[in-house]
């Protein structure tokens, strides 16, 4: 799977000033829904529901929410990078401050599982996780992501 599939540089946020986990949810699912055209709140509860089912924060400050959605075509992608970290109620119990949310369509099970494992690997690598946490333009980090294999 190659990034340009799931996002563009306007799927990066950089900033967010979310103060908690909810907050970091509702504003990602605001800046998802103008690109994906599914209503935010329509995105919130679809994310909230599957963190209720167990936390997605990854551990090592990451997270990735996810959730599927009948409107779909295609899979979209989402990274945010946050101010503070956040509590997320991680594997590790570390903050979050690194998040790639996927939105995938309902019945397309396999690229759901794809993308799951590419934004897996990218959140993994402890390396990249560095390089993220240092930059702060949505153009390198597309840059970087986007050479990633």
């Amino acid at each position: 799977m190659k990034l340009s599939e799931i996002m563009s540089e306007e799927s990066i946020f950089l900033g967010l000033k979310s103060n908690s986990k909810r907050q970091l949810l509702q504003d990602i699912a605001a800046k998802a829904s103008a690109i994906s055209g599914i209503d935010e709140r329509t995105i919130f509860d679809t994310i909230l529901e599957r963190e209720n089912l167990g936390s997605t924060g990854f551990g090592e400050g990451t997270a990735l929410p996810h959730g599927r959605f009948e409107s779909l075509d295609k899979v979209y992608g989402f990274i945010a990078k946050l101010n503070s970290p956040v509590d997320f109620e991680a594997i590790d119990g570390k903050p979050v401050d690194l998040v790639f949310m996927l939105l995938s369509p309902e019945g397309n099970g396999a690229d759901h599982l794809t993308a799951l494992a590419f934004a897996s690997r990218i959140l993994k690598d402890e390396s990249l996780r560095n390089k993220l946490r240092q930059m702060n333009s949505a153009q390198e980090i597309y840059a970087l992501l986007d050479n990633y294999n």
